[in-house]
């Protein structure tokens, strides 16, 4: 399975999201609002490029440049996660769901279930 097809699995098992093409490449959205992009045209591998919780960016940033950076458009709120090599895809899906939660309308918001604990 590809990146995308992981990314695309993770994004569309939330509540009335759509798929759609930004600029050649698939974008995920609730309500006509993005809250995740695919590319791999910038830096010729795949990335996950979405909206992170306030001061999230700056911590992942600090401590994680060899996965995390900031993406070229999305604005100061978005950060860049590379899905090459071997993501950690739990991760990944947690970087979605904040996502989706930063701009999901409050009702839909609620219906997300929880995810499950990480196993340490």
């Amino acid at each position: 399975m590809t990146a995308l097809d992981r990314l695309r699995d993770i994004c569309t098992a939330l509540p009335e999201v759509d798929e759609r093409l930004n600029h050649g490449e698939p974008s995920w959205t609730v309500r006509r609002r993005a809250f995740a992009t695919y590319t791999e045209r910038f830096h010729q591998r795949p990335d996950l490029w979405c909206p992170a919780p306030p001061g999230a960016r700056e911590a992942l940033l600090a401590t994680e440049r060899d996965r995390y950076f900031e993406p070229r458009f999305g604005g100061r709120a978005w950060i860049g996660i590379r899905l090459d090599g071997d993501p950690d895809w739990q991760q990944v899906t947690e970087h979605v769901h904040e996502a989706y939660l930063l701009v999901a309308p409050q009702r839909l918001a609620a219906e997300l279930p929880p995810l499950r604990p990480r196993a340490r």
